[in-house]
């Protein structure tokens, strides 16, 4: 069963989804930008937005299988930070 984690940055709507595969996707505003296949920890997936004229954001998410352990950043500013379920 996978695990899906909601969160905004400012006007934005972001979706982390963990497959039932151990894939780790990226989306924003209900399209897939990035998808990482279940390997060497952590699984990192990233996308560039561009907020406001020439504002750009970089997202990027990390997870650690092992632990469950997932941080997101913005512009390398912690976001969120949460453990997931095995």
């Amino acid at each position: 069963m996978g695990q899906i984690v909601q969160f905004k940055h400012r006007h934005k709507e972001f979706e982390l989804k963990l497959t039932a595969e151990g894939a780790l996707e990226l989306y924003l505003d209900n399209c897939l930008r990035k998808r990482r296949e279940a390997g060497p920890e952590p699984q990192y997936v990233w996308t560039n937005v561009e907020l406001e004229w020439e504002e750009h954001h970089y997202i990027e998410a990390r997870f650690w299988p092992s632990n469950g352990l997932l941080k997101v950043t913005v512009n390398g500013t912690p976001l969120l930070e949460r453990q997931l379920r095995s």
